[in-house]
């Protein structure tokens, strides 16, 4: 049986928030953010680690650096029992940051980057003729109003 995660307290919250908002920021800024010493903060980012709270850290790329890439959700529509293998077949597509099983309409939604308009079709396209794959509808970001 799948053990239930504790509640995270209000500090806890409000350390994720920051976590979130720069996971490189040092211990003693945090520190002073939340109005408790550094080692208490060490502390807890230790527990939340151990704990599987925080499973890990990932890179964000500047404004200038994605300035240019073609942002969109790729809705999926799967056919039946075909799920896990698309899901596999998606993975292989270094385009698609985040591939995520929703309610509704659709059974997936893929976020992807693509230098260009015709290499966000080209991916559209190639993840359309998936086998498994029933149709795609896809969105085009237009812009990001701001992303923690």
């Amino acid at each position: 049986m799948k053990q239930r995660p504790q509640p995270l307290d209000s500090v806890d919250q409000q350390l994720i928030a920051l976590l979130r908002e720069n996971a490189r920021a040092p211990t003693a800024a945090l520190a002073r953010s939340l109005g408790l010493s550094r080692t208490t903060v060490q502390s807890r980012i230790e527990r939340l680690e151990r704990s599987k709270v925080i499973t890990g850290y990932s890179v964000r790329l500047s404004e200038a650096q994605e300035r240019g890439a073609v942002h969109a959700y790729i809705m999926i529509t799967v056919k039946p029992k075909h799920a896990s293998q698309v899901e596999r077949e998606v993975r292989k597509l270094s385009q698609v940051r985040v591939l995520q099983a929703v309610s509704g309409s659709f059974d997936m939604m893929a976020l992807a980057v693509a230098d260009s308009i015709t290499d966000m079709d080209e991916l559209i396209d190639a993840i359309g003729e998936l086998d498994g794959v029933e149709r795609t509808t896809s969105s085009i970001v237009l812009s990001t109003k701001f992303e923690r």
